[in-house]
């Protein structure tokens, strides 16, 4: 099963963007959904998550105060301020179960293809 991300774009430094996550076979409501981001040349990166459920939310250091995590029916959104050079890359949602087992290392361990579902990603440039 495919998620689809969009929303990127070349913007400055300082900027917003908002990215979608949609999903055509999933409900995303009953999923651990996260944020992952592939900058040039470097591993993927988990960013943000929320979990299945009440929705908990949680994330990286590096962006911990300017994105914002959230989900709205079938759509789980990354609202990016203030963004900054080094947060260009590819922006990649993925998905699995919440009792999934060792589901939480694979994420925050940036292991994106080890997650039940995942998509194509949008590329976000950011320009000084």
């Amino acid at each position: 099963v495919q998620l689809q991300a969009s929303g990127g774009g070349l913007v400055q430094t300082g900027s917003y963007l908002r990215l979608s996550c949609t999903s055509a076979g999933l409900s995303l409501r009953h999923y651990f959904v996260g944020w992952f981001r592939m900058g040039p040349g470097k591993d993927p990166e988990a960013v943000a998550c929320v979990h299945s459920g009440a929705g908990r939310t949680e994330y990286a250091g590096s962006v911990k105060g300017r994105f914002t995590i959230s989900r709205d029916n079938n759509t789980v959104y990354l609202v990016m301020n203030n963004l900054k050079p080094e947060d260009t890359g590819r922006y990649y949602c993925a998905a699995d179960l919440d009792v999934s087992e060792g589901f939480e290392n694979r994420f925050w361990s940036g292991n994106l293809y080890g997650m039940a579902h995942q998509g194509k990603g949008t590329l976000v440039t950011v320009s000084s």
